[in-house]
């Protein structure tokens, strides 16, 4: 195993040990930062759904910003603007929340439109525009957003295009009992100054992670691996060729972006697995997260009850790994 491989592996437990139970959050998390996009996680009040992202700031050498979106927040509240200087008689750029490595965008669908199309211009193109000058965000740089499926009133839904540009998809789930009782323990041991799970690992450099993803980079993709990819995007936009029940079940299909995504998904957990090739398993285990935010589903599947990864669970069923 590599050095760069060992730290890596050594930030995926130190976060574990803070976030018990949520072992494929944790993983979701390293991926997204290997593959260096952004991601969307979803789930019921409670679920460490902010303590997962803030831990791995602690653990990352990295500049963290959080911004609680609001329904009366402004674009210039997470770009940053322009502030007149008496002294120089000038205008100058004072930065925003969104100049930090690790953004913690919370509640994300709160945010009225104009800030959703700000953030939308942060992650897709690394920059904000402000007052006709553009301005370049750290190269290391992350949006983890978060989002309450339950919660309507005050909410703006995303917009199909943002949607686009998360990575990955995150659903985050209740944990099981055994685990919860370790999370009672773990939080009361913190509490009272017990230090909740001894000393965290040293913190990792960001030359750690670039050297990482170069070696991300270097993971092989064969023409069969490259082939399945496509075939199971192909497949959210053409269903009927593969089944009859699945074509009444998607509405639109996936963008190219998902072909993109799930590319380098797959290698980035196929690095984070030991391996230097993407194996059917690597795009098997990434596809739900990749592919799940980016179809939409008919009439037909709400009304029987049909979940998006309930679709995409259908998709790897019938989509044959080529040889």
């Amino acid at each position: 195993m590599s050095d760069t491989l060992e730290k890596i592996h050594a930030l995926r437990d130190g976060v574990q040990r803070a976030i018990i139970g949520q072992e494929t959050v944790v993983e979701r998390l390293l991926i997204a930062l290997l593959a260096n996009g952004n991601v969307l996680m979803e789930g019921l009040p409670g679920t460490a759904k902010t303590r997962s992202i803030k831990t791995l700031s602690k653990l990352v050498e990295s500049d963290f910003s959080r911004v609680q979106f609001t329904p009366d927040l402004l674009p210039s509240d997470v770009t940053g603007s322009e502030i007149y200087r008496e002294g120089t008689g000038e205008f100058e750029f004072q930065p925003g929340p969104l100049f930090g490595n690790l953004v913690l965008a919370d509640e994300i669908n709160r945010a009225p439109a104009k800030v959703q199309a700000a953030l939308l211009e942060a992650m897709e193109e690394r920059q904000v525009t402000v007052a006709g000058k553009t301005h370049k965000l750290p190269e290391l740089f992350m949006v983890l957003a978060t989002q309450n499926p339950i919660e309507q009133e005050g909410t703006y839904p995303l917009p199909e295009a943002q949607m686009d540009r998360f990575l990955l998809y995150v659903r985050v789930d209740y944990p099981h009992a055994d685990n919860e009782l370790s999370i009672l323990r773990l939080v009361r041991d913190e509490n009272t100054g017990g230090g909740g799970g001894g000393d965290p690992p040293p913190r990792l450099q960001q030359g750690d992670i670039f050297a990482a993803r170069r070696k991300v980079d270097a993971v092989h993709v064969a023409d069969a691996a490259e082939r399945y990819i496509v075939d199971l995007v192909i497949a959210t936009r053409e269903p009927g060729r593969f089944d009859a029940e699945l074509a009444g079940w998607i509405e639109v299909g996936a963008s190219p972006r998902a072909t993109i995504a799930l590319d380098a998904a797959a290698r980035s957990l196929a690095w984070l697995r030991g391996n230097d090739f993407v194996s059917p398993e690597d795009v098997q285990a990434v596809a739900p997260a990749c592919l799940s935010h980016r179809i939409h589903l008919s009439y037909e599947a709400e009304a029987a009850g049909k979940t998006r990864e309930d679709i995409v669970a259908a998709i790897l069923e019938r989509v044959a790994a080529t040889a």
